[in-house]
């Protein structure tokens, strides 16, 4: 299953999802995707 992370487009902090659904312009929402390394 895939994370998402919000980030700030100016700071590069990142921020909550409801911060960057309500900041569309100055933030960018990436997907994480779990490493399989850190499974055993």
């Amino acid at each position: 299953m895939a994370n998402k992370a919000a980030r700030s487009a100016i700071t590069g902090q990142y921020v909550t999802l409801e911060y960057a659904k309500k900041h569309p312009k100055t933030t960018v929402v990436e997907t994480v995707k779990p490493t399989k390394s850190s499974k055993k």
